[in-house]
């Protein structure tokens, strides 16, 4: 049982952090007291891909410093009109994955719910920041359809809440589909993808604890960090919440340029995740999505990191270096 302690996270508005994300460019270099010159931001980008980045994030990013690795990841820039070889609109084949609407399969035993296409952060590599969620994704969180297809696909053991970020429904929509999918036998885990709970911690509140803690399900949350300034002590507050339940923690990053493609700060994300009990899980090379191609590292440089962070650090904070390919049965391990 979680104690109901009324701190914080419990007493904040989730809800209310996500209405009052910052949605201006030029808005969010004048709250870090960065000159429009020093870091041009580009309107026909942010037109494409609307910035959104939660106040709760931007207090992480340093005053004043327009090389800011968490900045880079929420700022629209020029790079981002170029048009670049090989980089499209659905870089990992989640069209020709899609079971039904709002439902992919990639994988044998596991399905993907596209939730919502709501996300609390626009992050500026997101590979799905193309993707078509007003046809794609469940409408009115009508759960009939899908719940109708696991239930008769009996090889499907393990459901996944992605998006957008399934934690931007209301826990009473979450709760209902989770005790929906409790009755179907065959589903034995449930997996959650967010970035949410890391950019408004305050999301981890009780209801979400409450619903989380009282299913029969095996539960596993991915996080998504990039890197351990993402990581203050609201996050570290709301994962020690989750740790009072009966679940596995994993924290999935993609390699960036200019953010975290060095080893000492990689090196430093593994010991400050797990200072928190989440164990790295995988290191993505960067999807390649149209508008994201500055963000690349070369896949030879990537190896070099790997290996450095081998020689500093225990197998178990190594993630898995991974590529994440069209039509493949699994994610392609990198060496």
């Amino acid at each position: 049982m979680i104690p109901r302690i009324e701190d914080e996270l419990q007493t904040s508005n989730w809800q209310i952090e996500m209405a009052e994300a910052v949605r201006d460019p030029l808005e969010l270099l004048r709250l870090l007291e960065i000159a429009p010159e020093q870091i041009p931001a580009c309107f026909d980008a942010h037109r494409q891909f609307p910035t959104r980045v939660p106040l709760s994030f931007v207090s992480r990013i340093k005053k004043g410093e327009p090389n800011d690795p968490l900045l880079r990841q929420v700022l629209p820039v020029r790079n981002e009109n170029e048009m670049v070889e090989d980089y499209g609109t659905d870089p990992v084949g989640d069209a020709q994955a899609e079971a039904q609407t709002g439902l992919l399969q990639k994988y044998t035993g596991r399905q993907l719910l596209i939730a919502t296409g709501a996300c609390a952060i626009h992050c500026r590599y997101c590979f799905r920041r193309h993707y078509p969620y007003g046809s794609k994704s469940v409408k009115n969180s009508d759960w009939l359809p899908i719940l109708s297809h696991i239930r008769d696909n009996s090889t499907v053991h393990e459901v996944i809440l992605s998006g957008g970020d399934p934690l931007n429904l209301s826990d009473s929509k979450l709760r209902e589909f989770v005790q929906a999918l409790e009755k179907i036998e065959h589903v034995h885990t449930l997996r959650i993808h967010t970035r949410t709970a890391v950019v408004i911690p305050s999301r981890v509140n009780q209801p979400f604890l409450d619903w989380l803690g009282a299913s029969r399900l095996n539960r596993v949350i991915v996080f998504h960090v990039n890197h351990a300034q993402e990581i203050d002590a609201a996050v570290r507050q709301a994962v020690a919440r989750l740790r009072q339940l009966p679940l596995t923690l994993l924290n999935q990053s993609v390699l960036l340029a200019g953010v975290n493609d060095k080893a000492e700060v990689l090196e430093d994300l593994s010991q400050q995740l797990f200072s928190m009990g989440i164990l790295p899980y995988y290191l993505h090379l960067l999807d390649k999505v149209r508008g994201a191609h500055h963000f690349n590292v070369p896949e030879n440089r990537a190896l070099e990191l790997i290996q450095q962070l081998r020689s500093r650090l225990p197998g178990y904070l190594v993630p898995r270096l991974v590529r994440e390919d069209q039509g493949a049965t699994a994610k392609t391990l990198i060496r």
